[in-house]
Order: structure tokens, then sequence, then C-alpha cells
């Protein structure tokens, strides 16, 4: 790994997010000198074992698909006891910890390699060995995820602790805006390992917006992923992301698939098309939530967020980015539902 800071990042689950956003950022930074990342399936753990720890993910910039290799990483699998001690050890001398599982539900399943319990062992360690303090970042795209982490966690941690360990640590929700995915069999773009029948593929966006690592008057928290975005509030955020974001991006895939178009990059060529999301984007979704939250961040006036919808426009068709009108579209009994992307956005207008 090029970074030779000292300090150590953990994180549970191994996919796109993880690899592509925690540990690509964690290596760019030059902060951490030590990256753990928890996997539960053991053909990734032993497939990444046999890379020595280093791993590719395939950047897409606006011009150029870029092959970034990360590591070495250290990965254990929390199923195994040794791997799970490692974990713990690795917890109690971590001052960044990230969550990218599939779910909110993942934090509590049943038996000791749950996320729950390694999570309060590492931190009750990290209080009886004076370990650092650290933060928990929360990437499960659910708007208390953090909330729901910390009461798991803490459940789990002995009450003659308790008070201790939650001086110690922060959990704080993210707003993740990075188009990310796994791409299988990976073609011509570079496999996650030599051996691996997937690729990572990220877009270059970094601008990650989390919740205030906020210790009170102790001395102030210094992150390593610096290039994360604080703020007092996210729930304005979240509903940007949801109802901005994420509701033109599933527009976007409907009228593809409607048009029989394959990918969404097409959506380029079609005329009219684009101009046709971005007003949904601006007059719509953006008028609605510039009113709710007017006030609350320069982001929500109608010069800023006519930037951000022509910034999120140019990367939702970016060619190397290769996003399928199927992928987006997916899943939609979920995506038209009352509180989602779509249907929401009309009713906050």
């Amino acid at each position: 790994m090029r970074s030779r800071g000292g300090a150590t990042l953990v994180g549970f689950g191994f996919g796109a997010i993880q690899a592509g956003l925690f540990g690509l950022e964690a290596q760019a930074s030059g902060a951490f000198g030590r990256i753990v990342v928890a996997e539960v399936v053991p053909e990734m753990v032993a497939a990444l074992r046999r890379a020595g720890g280093v791993y590719a993910v395939n950047v897409a910039h606006a011009d150029r698909c870029e092959t970034v290799q990360v590591g070495p990483i250290q990965i254990e699998n929390p199923a195994v006891d040794a791997d799970r001690g490692r974990l713990v050890q690795a917890i109690a001398a971590a001052q960044e910890i990230a969550t990218a599982v599939p779910s909110v539900d993942a934090y509590t399943v049943p038996g000791p390699a749950s996320l729950q319990r390694i999570l309060a062992e590492g931190l009750c360690r990290k209080v009886a060995t004076n370990g650092p303090r650290a933060v928990v970042y929360a990437a499960e795209n659910h708007p208390q995820a953090a909330a729901l982490l910390q009461a798991a966690v803490l459940e789990a941690v002995p009450e003659d602790v308790r008070t201790a360990v939650a001086a110690q640590v922060r959990f704080v929700d993210t707003v993740i805006a990075k188009m990310s995915g796994v791409i299988a069999p990976p073609g011509d773009l570079t496999p996650v390992t030599p051996d691996s029948a997937r690729a990572f593929l990220v877009e270059s966006f970094n601008h990650i917006l989390i919740g205030r690592v906020d210790f009170g008057p102790a001395a102030p928290f210094g992150r390593g992923l610096a290039v994360f975005e604080e703020k007092n509030d996210l729930r304005p955020f979240e509903a940007a992301k949801l109802y901005g974001h994420n509701a033109v991006h599933a527009l976007a895939a409907y009228v593809g698939l409607w048009l029989g178009l394959a990918q969404i990059t097409q959506l380029r060529e079609l005329p009219g098309a684009l101009a046709f999301l971005r007003a949904a984007l601006v007059e719509e979704s953006g008028a609605a939530l510039m009113r709710k939250y007017d006030g609350v961040d320069p982001f929500f006036t109608p010069a800023a967020f006519a930037r951000f919808a022509d910034d999120l426009l140019a990367r939702m068709v970016n060619p190397f980015l290769r996003d399928t009108t199927a992928r987006v579209g997916r899943d939609p009994a979920r995506k038209l539902g009352w509180d989602d992307r779509l249907v929401g956005a009309m009713r906050l207008a």
C-alpha cells in the first residue's frame, strides 16, 4: 500500500463501496498504514489472500477508465475464530471503521460472527487497552443506519463498560452519491484479483457527505478520510439523494427500457432525452427540495442545484461507467413505493 500513515481503517463487507470508496480513498489519503476488511464469502477471502492482499478497482473518469491497485490489505473471515480474533484486535487499534454490508438487517445476524458482536468486542478491547477514539461510517443506504448500528452494538456491550465505550466512538450516517457496481464477467475490465470472475467499477466522484463527528469538549477528531464532508444535519441531503439523484436515475432507466436501450449512456444520442431528465430533476424534484429546505444550506439554491443537476446527468451517461438500464431500473416494486424515489418525489412536490 502506497500510504504510510499510522492510522488503521477497518471495513465490514468487501463490495464495490468498501473497495472502491473506503479502501481507495484510504490509500489515496496517505493517512493509513493498515486496512483490515471483514468479508464472509470464503472464496473472496481466499482469492484476495492469493493475491497478497492487493486488489484492482476500475475507476471511470469522464474521458477514460483507469485501473487502480489498492493494498496490500488484510482480509479476515469473521466466521473463522482466528480471523475474528484479529478483527477484534484491529478494531481496538482503529481510528476509522466503515460498514458497507447488504442492509441494516446484517448488523444483528445470529452467532458470534455478527457485525454487532465483533464491533462490541473490539470497542470493549479499545477501552481496556486505552486505544484511540474511533468513528464508524454506516454506509448501508438507510436513513437511520448509524442509530440502528449504535443501538445494536451498545446492546451487546456489557453494562459496566457501556458508558466508557460510548465515549470512545461516534457512529455517523453517510450520503454516498458515488455510482458503482460489480461487473461479472469482467470482460475487458481488470478483475478484482487475477483469478477473479468479477470486477469493481466505480466512478471517480468522491464528494461524500457524513454526519458531524462530535466528541463534545474533547480535542477535535482528525479524520484520515478527510475528503468526506461533515454536515450538522444529513436529512436534507438524504432527501436530495433519494428524490433528486435516485429519482432521475430511475427515470432515465425507465425511459431507456421503454425505448429498448440497453445502456444509460445511449440517452446521450436521443434528442431531447437529457433536457427532459434535467427538467424533471431541476423543475420538479429540485423545486420541491429547494422549497422545503430553503435556507438550510447553499446547496438548496437555484444556481447550486442547477450545477448539481448538470454534473449528475453528465456522470450518469458517462460511457466509461457502463451502466445498464436493466441494473438501474431493477426492483420497480420498491422504487415505485409510496415513500421511494418517484412517488415520494411527486408527494414532496
